[in-house]
């Protein structure tokens, strides 16, 4: 069944021709269904390996020298965060994973960082324990989010509006970069957990490059599809606000990560959440709403809805869903 998911060109899209173009839109909606798509990018491999050998090594210092990265008030919206504390929606067992996330800043004295200062808090990178790691991982955020940027681009056209229709919405988005280290799952402290349980993503989009080892699935009518991307691939999914904007025609990407039965390994993965800007009012483009799909959604703003998602999924703070 993981054929279910296609695989795409965004570069050709934006160099081709009528027909090629329109052969992009229809391959993109169609793998849509499934919630996820792989496509083609120009990110580097360079890059990829540096942030992903610099990622390693902060991973494996002592749980003490990276607690110092936790920014507390942020809700897990950047710097570290430990072991079996964020969890699905869906779940009442923590997931099996450390993260640390991080966005490149935008200047002090916008009005978004003003308004929304939740959204955009100062990044809190290990710099002291990993030098340069900062540039690198700020160069890798602006890589991933115009890769995004673009490719939504696509999705526009495809759900009937102008290809410009997100360009102004994730225009200094919150989007936020997340590098996650799942541990060995012989190192589980009690049975019943998995890397990470079944869950949707808030966001329009998700990209996520290479990972070190397999264990993504996607659910699929009903059933689990791994998602094993053709080398070179960067893979996207769908999120609930792009479900929202869409009118359900893009559903979400349901998934999950698991381990193989017989892979005793740790797993590295970099993904990045492409948010629009706080304020964005998600409402169902008129083209989506027809006679055969009437409307099924109100009309949220992001930061309502993204709100709503840290505190079920265990972020917040001084209001944790699941105990510690």
């Amino acid at each position: 069944m993981s054929h279910d998911i296609l695989d795409v060109d965004l570069l050709g899209f934006e160099k081709g021709l009528t027909q090629s173009r329109k052969a992009v839109v229809d391959g993109v909606m169609k793998s849509l269904a499934t919630g996820f798509v792989y496509t083609s990018h120009d990110l580097s491999e360079d890059l990829l390996d540096t942030a992903y050998g610099m990622l390693r090594e902060f991973f494996s210092k002592t749980v003490e020298e990276k607690q110092q990265f936790v920014a507390h008030g942020t809700n897990g919206q950047t710097g570290y965060t430990g072991v079996l504390l964020e969890t699905a929606a869906s779940s009442d067992k923590p997931d099996w994973k450390e993260m640390l996330n991080w966005a490149t800043p935008i200047p002090h004295g916008h009005p978004l960082r003003r308004r929304y200062p939740q959204s955009y808090p100062d990044p809190v990178l290990p710099e002291s324990v990993i030098p340069g790691i900062t540039e690198v991982l700020f160069k890798f955020h602006d890589a991933m989010i115009d890769l995004q940027k673009r490719f939504l681009r696509i999705i526009a056209v495809g759900v009937g509006c102008h290809e410009t229709f997100f360009d102004e919405m994730v225009g200094y988005g919150s989007a936020l970069t997340r590098a996650i280290r799942y541990p060995p799952m012989k190192q589980l402290p009690e049975q019943g957990h998995v890397w990470a349980a079944e869950h949707g993503d808030i966001n329009l989009i998700t990209a996520l490059p290479r990972a070190t080892a397999p264990g993504l699935q996607v659910k699929y009518k009903g059933e689990w599809i791994d998602a094993l991307p053709p080398k070179g691939r960067v893979i996207i999914n769908s999120g609930i606000m792009l479900e929202r904007i869409t009118n359900g025609v893009l559903p979400i990407g349901w998934h999950r990560v698991v381990a193989s039965p017989d892979f005793t390994g740790e797993r590295y993965s970099v993904v990045q959440f492409c948010h629009p800007q706080p304020s964005t009012m998600l409402a169902p483009v008129p083209s989506c709403v027809t006679s055969e799909n009437p409307l099924r959604f109100s009309t949220v703003s992001a930061i309502d809805a993204l709100d709503e998602v840290i505190y079920q999924i265990n972020l917040v703070e001084d209001a944790r869903r699941v105990g510690d």
